[in-house]
């Protein structure tokens, strides 16, 4: 039978030639990485389009487009990108897909963001100085990392870094951060600091000095199970860290 509409909330922004993508880009290791772009249908495929690039990769928790008013009026509307990468670690392949980015393995959900954003320049959507990427709490570990990794921080100008873990090294002594070492390690076990010390974006800072030259970064510090220091702690080492650099943006939500 026939169906129909009973109610609808009003549309929060104009949908109208707006569309939604999907594309594979290849990762450094060969696997094959979805991602979605959402954009306006006329957009010019000249390079020149500002991109913000969305991920999570972790506790097998899959990301997919979706309608938000702010994204919709604040960049879509404005001619914006809106890219949601289906990175390793999350569970939009199933429990695999997840295992596959698991502690020693994680670096392979940065990879996986290093292969989305190139693929974003060489189809000539958008290029580095028009790049920019966002996460937050598990996802700001990951603009963390690509941050300070050298491939990365040089294929993203702009990073959003919201609610992130940034020192792996005491990260299991917070709040709930007992509970996340299957993801990530121990890192009191010397074995797994070791690795652990390889993404674990404080310690990598002064390792990196030379990317931040491009660098202007904006978080925001409010999660009850992430201690908010983290953030601050970072970007105090991050100043400290540079000669010449973009101001960076500090911007503090309270739950009050």
């Amino acid at each position: 039978g026939k169906t129909e509409p009973l109610k609808a909330l009003p549309a929060m922004f104009d949908a109208k030639g707006l569309c939604v993508e999907q594309y594979f880009c290849t990762s450094k290791d060969g696997t094959k990485i979805p991602y979605f772009i959402m954009r306006r249908e006329d957009m010019a495929f000249d390079g020149n389009n500002p991109t913000l690039v969305d991920a999570y990769g972790g506790f097998e928790i899959s990301m997919l487009p979706g309608y938000a008013g702010g994204v919709g009026v604040a960049w879509l509307e404005k001619g914006g990108v809106k890219v949601i990468a289906n990175i390793r670690g999350g569970g939009e392949y199933g429990p695999e897909w997840h295992k596959s980015a698991l502690k020693a393995n994680r670096y392979k959900c940065y990879e996986d963001m290093e292969a989305v954003a190139q693929d974003l320049i060489d189809r000539n959507i958008t290029n580095s100085a028009k790049l920019a990427c966002i996460g937050g709490s598990n996802g700001g570990l990951m603009v963390g990392n690509l941050i300070t990794r050298p491939i990365s921080s040089k294929l993203f100008t702009t990073a959003v870094c919201q609610v992130p873990l940034l020192d792996m090294k005491v990260y299991s002594k917070l709040l709930a951060g007992a509970s996340w070492m299957a993801e990530y390690g121990n890192p009191d076990e010397p074995d797994e600091w070791k690795f652990l010390r390889r993404h674990s974006p404080y310690h990598l800072l002064h390792m990196t000095t030379s990317v931040y030259q491009r660098r202007r970064e904006t978080r925001t510090d409010v999660k009850s199970k992430i201690r908010i220091g983290n953030a601050p702690k970072f970007f105090s080492r991050h100043r400290h860290a540079m000669i010449e650099c973009i101001p960076v943006t500090h911007v503090k939500w309270s739950e009050r």
